[in-house]
């Protein structure tokens, strides 16, 4: 174990098998910003473990993946930080696990991937995807998998090695690049939770305009992105609590910050609580903290509750729909008098805070099958905030799409008609968060296609398949004629001036070689490059 500093965060990682040497090799580039040790096990013997350090030494934030993080989310009393593939994970293990068979299992934790289910079927692959939630159901899934002829079975760490065990190529899921997202997360709650528990109060200057709680987060000129930010500069300069209402992926907690930002408390502690997100027997303590002895295993002196370490800033309850009926009784009289009773305690601890919540289901609907309380819910929809679809604000689409690949890091890049005709036709389930899934393949595969890093309709069915699928993209598709050389795209998207600038020095200077391939006339090119406001001819 390296010696401690005080000043860093504390992060153990947990896990078994092929999983724990990718952690270890992404761990040194971490030396500096946190304290990292890791645990290799898994399941009860990690438990017993952890619980046993635990009586002489802290952490702040556990990280580990799949049924092991579950495991532990529900027996040990610390923020777990769970490592989550995403789309662009499994594209690389199904490409890696195709070269070792032409059938293939996928084994995942949890619910199935709908997403993936669709990509599968519309296209025809042969992969069979089953799902688990305890090891000895993992077991037989790989045992039908390998009855069933696949010579490969991509999955969690324990499923590749169960894999293997069994006679057959086990491809772990998991990619460098998710368990660097997942350090990060778990840094960035450590320091959230130290600073929401000792942070500073009133009275200090706010934070600058770029930073996270910045109305110029919220990117859009479509009508209803114009009226939400009016909106939120209204309820800023209220106290009253607000109700975030959207679909999963439509950026509530982005626009719950830029409340806390629009607020005269931006300049004290943001707390958010995912109630969805951490276990039923856990979000008591998390929330209302508790007094020492108050049950097995609890931290000696105590622990501030997360309400209680918002005193004085904003409170963001996210998933307000997922907590659990008893606990929605204990919030109310955190709402109504302003007074938070820690777990084991008999004395209330008086709160100054705003509440924030959100939710991606109806609320009343809940409220009339007795699943969330009726009293609960007024006290809640006192302003609401109702967020707009992505795909009913398709215009934004542009701007939001160039905004997201600058943040992955990628080079100046344009949008031909073609392309931008397909992302507006498509339906968007995931909203913002599918956008920015997009942005980050993008950012990776665009840069081998052309040196103007072009973003055609070639390239989207190559790196997202799933744009093609719905009926609109292929209405919208279809309507437009097939690229080739000699038909330039109906519509092209005008890139920006630093774009463009970028763009003609790759083409070394040539404006024919760049209006060619951005399918707009060199009339055209010229007016952009000279700043004139006309669009394609």
């Amino acid at each position: 174990m390296q010696p401690q500093d005080s000043n860093l965060p504390t992060i153990w990682t947990v896990s078994v098998t092929r999983l724990s040497s990718l952690l270890r090799d992404v761990t040194p580039e971490f030396d500096g910003r946190a304290q990292i040790d890791t645990i290799n096990l898994g399941f009860e013997e990690a438990v017993t473990l952890i619980r046993e350090r635990l009586r002489t030494e802290d952490c702040d934030v556990l990280l580990s993946a799949g049924s092991n993080g579950e495991y532990l989310r529900n027996r040990i009393d610390k923020p777990l930080v769970l490592i989550q593939p995403d789309g662009f994970d499994l594209m690389q293990a199904l490409a890696r696990a195709r070269r070792h068979s032409s059938r293939i299992g996928v084994v995942v934790y949890g619910n199935e991937l709908p997403a993936f289910t669709a990509f599968r079927q519309q296209f025809g692959l042969q992969i069979e995807l089953r799902s688990y939630t305890n090891t000895e159901e993992a077991r037989d899934l790989v045992a039908e998998l390998i009855a069933l002829g696949c010579g490969a079975i991509v999955g969690t760490g324990y499923i590749s090695e169960l894999a293997e065990r069994l006679g057959v190529t086990g491809i772990l899921m998991y990619s460098v690049e998710s368990i660097r997202k997942s350090f990060q997360q778990a840094i960035d709650l450590a320091r959230m939770l130290a600073a929401a528990r000792s942070g500073p109060r009133r009275g200090l200057a706010p934070p600058p305009a770029e930073s996270k709680f910045s109305l110029r987060r919220l990117i859009g000129n479509s009508e209803s992105m114009t009226e939400l930010r009016d909106q939120i500069r209204l309820y800023g300069a209220s106290d009253r609590t607000v109700l975030v209402t959207g679909e999963t992926g439509t950026g509530k907690e982005l626009v719950a910050q830029a409340l806390h930002g629009a607020s005269t408390r931006r300049s004290v502690p943001f707390v958010a609580v995912n109630c969805g997100a951490i276990a039923e027997s856990l979000l008591e303590s998390e929330l209302f903290g508790y007094e020492e002895g108050a049950f097995t295993g609890s931290r000696r002196g105590g622990r501030v509750g997360l309400i209680e370490a918002a005193n004085g800033g904003t409170l963001f309850l996210d998933e307000i729909g997922e907590m659990p009926l008893a606990l929605q009784t204990r919030l109310l009289r955190v709402l109504e008098e302003r007074e938070v009773l820690r777990v084991g305690s008999v004395r209330p601890t008086p709160v100054d805070l705003r509440v924030i919540a959100a939710t991606h289901v109806e609320l009343d609907v809940r409220v009339a099958d007795g699943r969330f309380r009726r009293d609960l819910y007024y006290r809640l929809n006192v302003l609401r905030l109702a967020l707009v679809p992505l795909r009913e604000r398709v215009d934004d689409i542009p701007l939001l799409l160039m905004n997201f690949l600058r943040a992955a890091g990628a080079g100046p890049m344009v949008l031909d008609g073609p392309a931008h005709a397909v992302l507006q036709g498509h339906a968007w389930p995931g909203n913002l968060r599918e956008l920015r899934n997009l942005a980050e393949r993008l950012a990776v595969l665009a840069h081998a296609e052309s040196p103007l890093s072009a973003i055609t309709r070639t390239l989207l069915l190559r790196c997202a398949p799933e744009l093609f699928a719905s009926a609109p993209a292929k209405a919208a598709i279809a309507a437009l004629p097939a690229e080739s050389a000699r038909a330039p795209a109906p519509r092209v998207v005008r890139p920006d001036a630093a774009s463009l600038q970028h763009a003609l020095a790759a083409v070394g200077g040539s404006r024919e070689k760049l209006a060619g391939q951005l399918g707009v006339s060199r009339t055209t090119l010229w007016r952009w490059l000279r700043g004139d406001s006309e669009g394609a001819d």
